[in-house]
């Protein structure tokens, strides 16, 4: 590979973040098994301290489950204000080396520090520098990934976690696809890998044995990703103003809703919460989207689309309660409701930023 044509891309990955902010903040949690979110008995686990996760606690794991796994662990109110602030923090030291900065959530982005504020060619040795700068300023580890493109970055800052680095080096990116197992290729879930594994693909080197033509047949647009990211082809900029495609709120009640009015009061609370905050940003859609979860923790989905922006508060709670009804048996208690946009005015074609090589 030409040096003179290769990226520098880092993603950085704060370890158990929301988790963290909190043992942080309370010493007393340190040390200590801890999951954001949920209690003893009702919610879902928004995130877990890595003292939880030995006990196989995970994160959007029902709380009752993760319980049973660790009768010791803590639960916290998630206190996503705190979160924003502290993420705010570290997006402040990525801008001292570039602006160049995708943000993917709260906990994590893309940097592509091909051309830096310090000028300095090594990508690794910036790395290095954020990561020191995010503990010194807020007490808290970041993983980073380290290599030419996004794709293998972002699969790289998963490797030595927490609290560690993973270079790729541009020479090394074909043993390291070749080894690298099929569920870590993104788009990539339990059944398609299974599928895969059916076609004796295991591992990258396996996809290698398979023509672009013939992954393409078997397996659709997948196989063409799959055939482009093997041989390391990932030519996605790094995007500062990325597009945000939906927007939503959610509920777990404390107790399961049985009641038509409880149910219609519970979504109207919702709609109230995601329209005003839809609002202060000045945000619309066109797809409204409602998830329904029931105590037996079977999950619905349903949608609909207007044909125009919609931002009238009265149609929304209309349209989130219609579709709920249109899902509820009026026998099973309603554990969460989850109401969404997606299709927003925000979704506007915008020029790719090009990279000079």
């Amino acid at each position: 590979m030409d040096p003179s044509k290769t990226r520098k891309i880092i993603h950085i990955d704060m370890d158990a973040f929301y988790a963290s902010v909190e043992q942080k903040d309370n010493p007393e949690y340190k040390g200590k098994p801890l999951a954001v979110g949920g209690s003893r008995d009702r919610g879902v686990v928004a995130a877990a301290s890595y003292e939880a996760r030995k006990y196989g606690v995970r994160s959007a794991m029902p709380s009752s489950i993760a319980y049973r796994k660790c009768p010791s662990i803590i639960f916290v109110k998630p206190r996503f204000d705190r979160y924003k602030e502290i993420s705010e923090q570290i997006r402040a030291i990525f801008k001292r080396y570039t602006d160049l900065i995708e943000p993917l959530s709260l906990d994590e982005a893309y940097l592509d520090v091909t051309e830096n504020k310090i000028n300095h060619y090594s990508a690794i040795y910036i790395a290095q520098l954020i990561r020191s700068d995010i503990y010194q300023e807020t007490g808290l580890t970041a993983s980073a990934g380290v290599s030419i493109n996004k794709f293998i970055a972002k699969v790289a800052s998963d490797i030595n976690k927490p609290n560690g680095i993973k270079v790729i080096l541009p020479e090394e990116v074909s043993d390291f696809m070749d080894e690298l197992p099929i569920e870590k290729f993104f788009g990539v879930g339990k059944a398609t890998a299974e599928k895969l594994k059916a076609y004796e693909i295991h591992v990258g080197k396996d996809l290698r044995k398979h023509s672009m033509i013939a992954l393409v047949q078997k397996f659709g647009k997948l196989g063409r990703y799959l055939h482009q990211v093997i041989k390391g082809e990932d030519h996605r900029p790094v995007k500062p103003n990325r597009v945000r495609k939906s927007f939503s709120s959610e509920t777990t009640f404390n107790e399961d809703l049985t009641a038509v009015e409880k149910i219609e009061l519970a979504s109207h609370e919702l709609c109230n919460k995601l329209h005003a905050s839809m609002s202060k940003r000045e945000i619309t859609g066109k797809t409204v989207n409602v998830k329904i979860r029931f105590s037996d923790f079977s999950t619905y989905s349903k949608s609909k689309t207007f044909t125009d922006y919609m931002d009238d508060l009265d149609i929304l709670k209309r349209t989130v309660f219609d579709l709920i009804m249109e899902v509820w048996d009026q026998e099973s208690g309603i554990r969460l409701i989850g109401v969404g946009f997606s299709k927003l005015n925000t979704e506007t074609d915008s020029e790719q930023l090009q990279l000079p090589f």
